[in-house]
């Protein structure tokens, strides 16, 4: 990486950890961010920068957002200008490209909800085929096969897989420390990261990491539907280790406290780094458990979660072995939410609409589809939906045109690295995907 660029002065925070003061480029995109969260709350995702912008945004006076619109402009022409680092360069104006984006959308400017998309993510998403969602609903059918409907079938075999609500938070616990002990031995820890885990109901969302600096997370795990075996395990690498806790505690130690880059002591809702850390987390499955190894994960959580066939070792070890075979088809099922989410916001199709296409397309269950519509029509995460299936697909051709020894390396500078969209797709061979 690059030396640090700006001022070396350090601030204390709580008294214990000491950080760098941002340069002038840093002050004012941390500022821009944190007026912006004014205007739309929910904007910064975590903040653990220099406490006096924070309480400078605070209490002045509500800054109108066409004003905001000339400030994203004019810090524009200053990372053009004063940046001399081209990945921090790159970083910071596809980043305040998504917020002017923003600002403007405030301030009454008109487009389309595919180029609003585009200029928040530097990344246009794509409209998947419809024969994607047949090969994987045909995969599906020859691994639970049967006279029901497939949708029914998939309920079913997932209804056998449900952890007690009573042993959520101990089996999620045991998990994370596992991926932790990998994490570890992959790609190092930073010291002092710390991670927390509680379980919550009544959210969009199924789990979600809040990292609060000084490398602590809080992970909560959400419960209004039933948590089964494997999707707690997704969710546990995807928000702790490897996930978003490990990229969030690498990063503070690596961008913020050695190269002094305090921009990235906010975190950003419907920015480009969005794309990124979300590609990362859905990846880091792949990397928290060896492929070997994953079936024998599976009985022991099937033990630990008291499913009453985990005994039966044969009958435990064919339902891992069914599960892990299911994982890819599935992954291409759920790819359905990126065209719900261009038919619910693009195309004008209706609420009901895009519910029964979830359920007969994607085959989710009905509880399941609402759920999943619901985060596609909430007012924050309406454009964030694309980044879960647009990051996997670009860093996982991104990883895999690297030798298996490799993308751990590969992995690891997504972790440590100020990445763009544009980035990763140069690095991409014969890549034809369109970078804002």
């Amino acid at each position: 990486m690059a030396e640090a660029h700006g001022a070396t002065t350090t601030l204390a925070i709580g008294g214990q950890r000491r950080i760098p003061a941002p340069d002038g480029v840093a002050h004012d995109y941390l500022l821009l961010a944190l007026r912006l969260e004014q205007h739309l709350p929910g904007l910064v995702d975590g903040y653990f920068g220099p406490a006096d912008l924070k309480a400078r945004s605070d209490i002045e006076e509500l800054r109108p957002a066409s004003r905001l619109v000339d400030d994203a402009r004019a810090l524009l022409e200053r990372i053009a200008d004063e940046v001399s680092e081209p990945d921090r360069r790159d970083w910071l104006t596809v980043q305040v490209v998504a917020l002017r984006t923003q600002a403007e959308a405030l301030a009454g400017v008109q487009r389309s909800y595919l180029d609003h998309v585009e200029r928040c993510f530097a990344w246009r998403p794509r409209r998947r085929e419809p024969d994607v969602f047949e090969a994987a609903a045909n995969a599906i059918d020859g691994l639970l096969p049967g006279p029901e409907p497939l949708a029914d079938r998939l309920a079913a075999w997932d209804d056998r897989f449900v952890v007690p609500a009573d042993r959520i938070a101990d089996v999620a616990a045991w998990l994370v420390a596992r991926f932790r002990e990998r994490a570890s031995a992959l790609f190092g820890l930073p010291e002092g990261e710390e991670i927390r885990i509680r379980l919550v109901q009544g959210r969009p969302w199924t789990g979600y990491n809040w990292f609060d600096g000084a490398r602590r997370s809080r992970v909560e795990i959400n419960t209004d539907l039933p948590v089964r075996v494997a999707s707690l395990v997704h969710v546990a690498a995807h928000e702790s280790y490897p996930g978003h806790h490990l990229e969030h505690a690498w990063k503070e130690a690596e961008l913020v406290e050695r190269l002094h880059r305090l921009e990235a002591s906010v975190l950003l809702i419907n920015t480009p780094e969005c794309l990124i850390s979300e590609g990362l987390a859905d990846l880091g499955h792949r990397f928290a458990v060896a492929p070997e190894d994953e079936a024998d994960l599976l009985v022991e959580l099937y033990g630990r979660a008291g499913l009453p066939f985990a005994p039966d070792r044969a009958k435990a070890l064919e339902a891992a072995e069914t599960t892990i075979a299911l994982r890819d088809p599935r992954d291409r099922l759920s790819e359905s939410r990126v065209n719900a989410a261009l038919m619910r916001h693009e195309d004008g199709r209706s609420h009901d609409d895009v519910l029964e296409f979830l359920e007969t397309v994607g085959r989710f269950a009905p509880d399941v589809a609402r759920k999943r519509l619901e985060f596609i029509e909430h007012p924050l995460w309406r454009t964030y939906v694309f980044v879960y299936a647009e990051g996997q697909a670009l860093l996982r051709r991104w990883l895999e045109q690297a030798s298996p020894s490799e993308q751990v390396a590969r992995f690891g500078r997504l972790l440590r690295e100020q990445l763009s969209p544009a980035a990763i797709s140069a690095e991409l061979v014969g890549d034809d995907r369109r970078v804002w």
